[in-house]
């Protein structure tokens, strides 16, 4: 009986899924690398990113008792490619809201780490010195950057939500 509901589960989760694997494979490799489908990179995370904060420079923050858990976003680990180091803060450094605290390097560039949020960085992800590549395999869970306490809460209100944030991606793009 078990077994019998689950099969009808993973069909029917396949069902509505299909139809976007359809539609992705009349399109050609060129189309698909030019203008890639955000609903899917955006939507197979929407767990984790129920609380997201982003900003404009690709950075995001996840706000939880008052520590921000802070990433670079999707988007931007694919735009860099892959990352190859990591470089971040001490803990206990200040940082006011859009300070650059950071930089990671990959393959194909470089790219500066700006603060979302003004507040003191309380943990840095010592994984990404052996393993920076976890920022392009888990952006939003293990490939976080580091965590900070947040001073000024009211500058959450400043920043996108997913939402949003799709729409910025979709506009930078055009």
């Amino acid at each position: 009986m078990a077994a019998c509901w689950l099969l009808r589960s993973l069909s029917s989760n396949f069902s509505t899924v299909l139809p976007l694997l359809a539609r992705s494979a009349s399109l050609s490799p060129l189309q698909l690398a030019s203008k890639p489908y955000f609903g899917r990179t955006l939507a197979s995370s929407s767990r984790l990113s129920a609380a997201l904060k982003f900003t404009d420079k690709h950075e995001w923050i996840r706000v939880e008792d008052g520590i921000g858990t802070v990433g670079i976003s999707s988007f931007a680990q694919e735009a860099l490619g892959d990352v190859v180091y990591c470089g971040l803060p001490e803990v206990g450094t200040q940082l006011a809201q859009q300070d650059e605290f950071g930089a990671l390097e990959s393959v194909k560039a470089a790219s500066e780490l700006y603060s979302p949020l003004t507040g003191e960085v309380v943990e840095v992800n010592t994984l990404l010195a052996d393993n920076p590549g976890l920022v392009n395999k888990s952006c939003y869970k293990d490939g976080w950057l580091m965590k900070m306490s947040i001073s000024k809460p009211a500058e959450l209100d400043s920043l996108m939500d997913e939402a949003a944030y799709e729409r910025y991606i979709r506009s930078i793009e055009d």
